[in-house]
């Protein structure tokens, strides 16, 4: 006797892609943080940290993005609802030769915020890359990952 498929929320009865309704979902304040790293040669941690790389101010700019993006999540990933974000916060921490990148995000909707936060740092530290290619080819950005998420 073959297994039953397992019913998976974003595929409808034929198979199709379609986006969850959350509509009996009770509205909750909603949390969700994301980390990830940009890795850098040492040399030009030490342009970015005396502001000194060519396109200035790299973290401003990449924190910007990384807020504009997580606005904007609904429009990257095609089965994402559009949540009304109370906040999102994009910080680094510079090390001798990586940029941690974390955001959190916050709302009160019906469904979670962890695809704002993950936009939110890859596009941040994809900006990063952008910023710095010109004074280092060999940047890797990953380990992108969903640290935490609450619900109250």
């Amino acid at each position: 006797m073959p297994k039953p498929k397992p019913a998976f929320s974003h595929l409808d009865a034929t198979g199709a892609a379609k986006m969850v309704d959350v509509g009996h979902k009770p509205v909750q304040l909603r949390t969700a943080t994301a980390a990830g790293e940009l890795v850098c040669q040492c040399a030009t941690i030490r342009l970015l940290r005396a502001q000194a790389l060519p396109k200035g101010d790299v973290l401003a700019a990449a924190r910007l993005a990384g807020i504009l993006a997580a606005k904007r999540t609904d429009e990257l990933i095609p089965l994402c609802h559009g949540l009304p974000l109370d906040s999102i916060a994009v910080d680094f921490t510079v090390r001798a030769d990586r940029v941690l990148i974390s955001a959190t995000a916050r709302t009160s909707a019906k469904t979670g915020v962890e695809m704002e936060a993950l936009v939110a740092v890859t596009i941040a530290g994809l900006t990063l890359y952008d910023m710095m290619k010109a004074v280092d080819k060999t940047m890797v950005l990953g380990a992108v990952r969903v640290t935490a998420k609450t619900k109250v």
